[in-house]
């Protein structure tokens, strides 16, 4: 069985977000996946197997994959870096796409252009006007200029590019925050070539900082694309401010959003531990 480490939303290896991806070949187990996803220790690990012709015709709408993603700790419901992942082995092995993925979150379509960027089509998850939960502005070390709550997260606004660029949260307080992960953002600084900036948190989950968050992204595009009285069709940028670095174009299209960027392949093996 394949497995590969793939650095998603960058263009140069060792940065962006690494993402395992097991490309599955016989049926395996839950307990066997999470495992594999414990070895590797990435954020999340993609695994991934074709779906039979049969099968394909009778899902509405189309499939050509089933899709999941395990961090070390648990499967999660979406997952944009590792999506992007799985979609640039596919495309690297001859895929012409679009690729149909079905997911917990649905059917998520992706596309790769010419210049080898991958589009993917999510659900958006806007964040509605919440109080801050209790022990969030303690955690952070700053007390936030807005908070609110999407399906998954708790998302913390703050005054500036450089106060999130300086966070240093306590990790085990952060971890008792009632959400999946808690998304820090603000708009960008005066002159940068990007429109926001963010790091996303989940020490709950068994990831204390992500790299690149593309799920993240689907609550930071309604927000700032509304901030910044941006209408749909617009691409903004957005800049994770992790220590690898990384960032995504996202572009709002009604409930749905596009978020691309590009990936390279690291590491290649075969996995045997079956």
């Amino acid at each position: 069985m394949r497995i590969l480490v793939v650095d998603a939303f960058t263009d140069r290896p060792f940065g962006g977000n690494p993402a395992g991806v097991c490309l599955l070949d016989r049926p395996v187990t839950d307990e066997w996946m999470l495992s594999v996803a414990a070895e590797l220790k990435h954020s999340e690990t993609a695994f991934v197997e074709p779906v039979d012709g049969d099968e394909a015709a009778r899902a509405t709408p189309s499939v050509d994959y089933r899709l999941r993603w395990f961090t070390p700790e648990v499967e999660v419901d979406l997952c944009g870096h590792a999506t992007l992942a799985t979609s640039h082995v596919l495309f690297e092995r001859g895929e012409s796409g679009p690729i149909r993925f079905s997911t917990r979150s649905g059917v998520l379509t992706v596309t790769r252009d010419r210049s080898g960027t991958v589009g993917m089509d999510f659900p958006a998850l806007p964040a509605q006007a919440a109080p801050a939960p209790d022990g969030l502005a303690a955690a952070l070390g700053v007390t936030p200029v807005w908070t609110g709550r999407s399906r998954f997260d708790v998302l913390a606004v703050l005054d500036s590019e450089a106060a999130v660029r300086g966070l240093t949260p306590d990790l085990p307080a952060l971890a008792a925050v009632e959400a999946r992960g808690v998304i820090v953002t603000a708009r960008a600084g005066d002159g940068a070539p990007y429109d926001f900036v963010s790091r996303f948190f989940a020490p709950s989950q068994g990831i204390p900082e992500d790299p690149v968050t593309g799920s993240a992204h689907c609550v930071l595009g309604p927000y700032w694309a509304k901030e910044l009285g941006r209408p749909d069709g617009t691409t903004l940028t957005g800049a994770q401010l992790s220590a690898r670095g990384g960032t995504v174009e996202v572009t709002m299209r009604g409930d749905r959003i596009e978020l691309a960027g590009r990936a390279r392949t690291v590491l290649e093996g075969e996995l045997r531990s079956l």
